[in-house]
């Protein structure tokens, strides 16, 4: 494939569309890619969750 030629506009999902014209191949492809996303979501939701944590506990003042 040539690189400099321009790739193939894919649709990207959006939350709340019309999936009336969508194959069963595609919704299927469509729920895994989400259930992919809400697990990078979750992981990456637990790392900030961690982090915020170590930094309150630094910064926490004495009382």
């Amino acid at each position: 494939m040539d690189e400099n030629l321009p790739r193939k506009m894919i649709a990207q999902p959006t939350l709340g569309e019309d999936l009336y014209g969508l194959s069963v191949h595609e919704l299927q492809q469509r729920i895994e890619d989400y259930r992919s996303e809400i697990i990078r979501l979750e992981a990456e939701l637990a790392k900030k969750t961690s982090e915020r944590s170590a930094a309150d506990a630094l910064f926490k003042k004495s009382s």
